[in-house]
């Protein structure tokens, strides 16, 4: 039997992620989590093969709490969940420990063979993605300035070219006025960038930005 841990703070999805595995018999939902903290609780407390874990939970989630579940469990396989495309962060994800990664847009067709496959020891992700990765781990010097980024200074630079002030994102990453403006000068000088007009539209142009203007997750 794989026990997996369903992570996601909308009681709906949860019951929906449940629905799809209920008739699997080989599948079993062991536990549940709505925010980062309950997931490393449930990671410390419990026995899972697969965390099923939502990208943009409240707290600690995305890329910073897939590094976190894998230093709590390094043999513990992870699929990641995220309403937006596969583009910008499944590579991330892969790297930070992932094993899978899901769009919840797929996850109705794609959820048990993710699981499946991942459980034995296997990975799940589109061809396109297995394509960047490899070009990823092989960049050269024409890469997109982007991808030199760090996973913190890639989030500051989302949640800016998304139009958040530097105020609004040291609130909402929990770190100090001085850091943010720190990340935003590395990320220009990274990426040479003159100003924050700029930033934007090299976010909208290379797609780091939903249809909303808000960061992609």
């Amino acid at each position: 039997m794989i026990r997996v841990l369903l992570a996601d703070d909308h009681p709906i999805v949860r019951a929906g992620l449940r629905e799809i595995l209920a008739d699997t018999g080989d599948i079993a939902v062991a536990g549940e989590a709505v925010n980062g903290q309950e997931v490393l609780e449930r990671v410390r407390g419990g026995d899972y093969d697969v965390a099923v874990l939502d990208m943009s939970m409240p707290g600690r989630s995305g890329i910073e709490l897939i590094r976190l579940v894998k230093q709590e469990k390094p043999k513990l396989r992870v699929l990641v969940l995220s309403m937006h495309s596969e583009e910008q962060y499944a590579v991330r994800a892969l790297k930070a420990g992932a094993s899978g990664y899901l769009t919840k847009e797929s996850a109705a067709d794609q959820l048990v063979a993710a699981i499946r496959r991942i459980a034995a020891g296997g990975a799940f992700v589109s061809p396109e993605t297995a394509e960047r990765l490899a070009r990823e781990l092989n960049r050269g010097p024409g890469a997109p300035p982007h991808t030199l980024l760090s996973d913190r200074e890639f989030q500051v630079f989302q949640l800016i070219a998304g139009g958040k002030s530097v105020s609004e994102i040291a609130d909402e990453l929990a770190l100090s006025v001085k850091t943010v403006s720190t990340h935003k000068t590395r990320i220009m000088h990274k990426m040479n960038l003159a100003n924050q007009a700029e930033l934007i539209r090299y976010a909208i142009r290379h797609k780091l930005v939903d249809d909303s203007g808000g960061p992609v997750q």
